[in-house]
């Protein structure tokens, strides 16, 4: 079967403002305005702390790539377009992050407007893992393993499942220039039943007998930070007197969302960005930083910057989200987007 894959149009203007404005992109990053010299090891730099990606084996004068994403709830659906090249992407020596991949190739025919679909393939990033790029466009949606449908350790697709999946794959992507973010919450429970129904957990019994009592030691530590977060004593050492576990087993508990000190400083920092998008909260960009332990304004603004791709002060002026929106060249890198799902 051919389908008309051209990647989505953006909205027009008229359409983004009112209620159930169109579904807009999370991320959109395209390496046409950097220099052509520089344009793969930009392309490369989106994938950072996700894989390891190799140059071709010949020098390129330029690498055209684009790349585009979509949050549903947890759920994160991703689209790639890059030049008819052959290069290699693998699995990091060391990963910190754990998402589960689905993923679909879409090698290129003559015709642009009907593409042939390939193999659907399901991996974790945490997981070693290798493949090649060559002639073909890429579909991926991403799940984080915390989700309760990918908790296992390790799941496989049944197989009268694949071609369906791939079907709704493809139906989704074709549908997001009609979707709007009213419908995202739909479109969350429902991919996430579905995919409930086509993966079935591989026998690995005992990892398998293991990963509740992580999921449970992982929940009661996410509380417990949640409520010291304004402690300034609040560390990996309290965290574990409280739960009664030992510091390595935090550490690898919370490795898969980049370390346990890693999630309190995103945590401290959602709280200091829902501050300032309130409205009625009128208290100096400082004060609020301060109390969520962020002393040093220069080192918190890097930081806000870096995980919601705005500054403080463009946030409380704005909003992150609408910010973000407008300004793709200073959205969040795909595993920003794949950390905050967790």
């Amino acid at each position: 079967m051919l389908f008309d894959l051209a990647p989505p149009a953006a909205p027009p203007p008229a359409e983004r403002s009112h209620e159930g404005e169109r579904l807009r992109c999370s991320i959109e990053l395209n390496t046409s305005p950097a220099p052509p010299a520089e344009q793969f090891d930009l392309f490369r730099s989106w994938y950072a702390g996700l894989v390891e990606i190799s140059p071709p084996p010949n020098a390129l004068p330029s690498f055209s790539a684009r790349q585009m994403a979509w949050s549903f709830g947890r759920l994160t659906l991703t689209y790639l377009s890059a030049p008819e090249v052959s290069f290699a992407w693998r699995s990091l020596k060391n990963p910190t992050i754990d998402s589960w991949c689905l993923h679909l190739a879409l090698p290129r025919t003559p015709q642009r407007g009907g593409k042939t679909v390939g193999k659907l393939s399901l991996f974790s990033l945490a997981d070693q893992f290798w493949g090649f790029s060559e002639k073909c466009d890429h579909l991926a949606l991403c799940m984080p393993r915390n989700l309760r449908i990918v908790q296992p350790s390790r799941i496989a697709l049944r197989e009268e499942a694949k071609q369906f999946l791939t079907d709704y794959m493809l139906l989704l992507f074709r549908s997001l220039p009609s979707l709007r973010s009213t419908d995202v919450t739909q479109i969350d429970v429902a991919t996430t039943n579905l995919l409930a129904a086509c993966l079935v957990p591989s026998p690995d019994h005992a990892v398998e007998a293991q990963r509740p009592v992580e999921i449970t030691i992982m929940s009661r530590a996410c509380r417990i930070i949640e409520e010291h977060l304004a402690n300034p004593a609040l560390t990996p050492s309290l965290i574990c007197r409280e739960i009664g576990v030992s510091r390595s087993r935090l550490y690898r508990i919370f490795e898969p969302v980049g370390g346990v000190s890693a999630y309190i400083r995103r945590e401290r920092l959602r709280k200091t960005r829902d501050a300032l998008e309130n409205g009625s909260d009128n208290r100096p960009i400082f004060i609020i930083a301060g109390q969520w332990g962020f002393w040093d304004p220069s080192a918190y603004s890097r930081m806000f910057k870096k995980e919601f791709g705005v500054s403080p002060s463009d946030a409380r002026a704005y909003g992150t989200r609408s910010v973000v929106a407008e300004r793709s060249n200073d959205a969040a890198t795909l595993r920003d987007l794949l950390l905050s799902n967790y």
